[in-house]
């Protein structure tokens, strides 16, 4: 149950920061300055967002097994390696439309925006894999709140710190061993689930 959690965590963590979701977070703070509702709203929206994207993998995992299965889960992180290089682009746009509170707001843009974010792939390969959808939502959960707390806080400044050209080449480093762990896994000992 520990590795599940830790490498949903973890991954998560890296691959979010400087996407578009994290922009957004800067964004809100920046125009709102509460960070409590902020947080709050970025909190419940991946709770919902990650939890239907794990049920999501959980179900489709249930369907495919063996090699196939591995093969596929080996392919999509692969995949998701190759988004992770890809920097993602500010939506301006998020926050302005939404009604409501600050919490209102931020929980219906965090939601929306992370609906097809490599985020929320990410957490419904993570679920194909480890088979458990509350500590994959769980640990993506927190891997997003540990990398949008501090730009919360922090604003542009935060995205500063580490050139963000960096953190994409270390979170595609991470998806292509966990996909190519897995494709191994699949050619090389069929019978092996990883």
């Amino acid at each position: 149950m520990l590795e599940p959690f830790l490498v949903s965590t973890g991954l998560v963590a890296v691959a979010e920061i400087g996407d578009k979701t994290q922009l957004l977070a800067i964004m809100l703070a920046a125009r709102f300055r509460k960070p409590v509702p902020i947080i709050l709203g970025i909190l419940a929206a991946t709770l919902a967002n990650h939890g239907l994207a794990a049920t999501l993998g959980f179900v489709v995992a249930k369907y495919l097994t063996g090699p196939t299965f591995q093969i596929l889960v080996g392919v999509g992180f692969i995949a998701m390696a190759a988004w992770a290089l890809i920097p993602d682009k500010e939506d301006d746009d998020a926050a302005a439309k939404s009604a409501g509170g600050v919490f209102l707001t931020t929980l219906v843009a965090f939601f929306l925006v992370e609906i097809g974010d490599k985020t929320q792939i990410a957490t419904t390969l993570l679920a194909a894999r480890f088979q458990d959808i509350a500590v994959v939502a769980a640990g993506t959960t927190l891997g997003m709140m540990l990398a949008n707390v501090p730009a919360v806080f922090l604003g542009e400044a935060a995205t500063k710190v580490v050139p963000l050209k960096y953190v994409r080449i270390a979170a595609a480093i991470v998806f292509a061993a966990i996909g190519a762990w897995a494709l191994l896994a699949a050619f090389i000992r069929p019978g092996f689930h990883v």
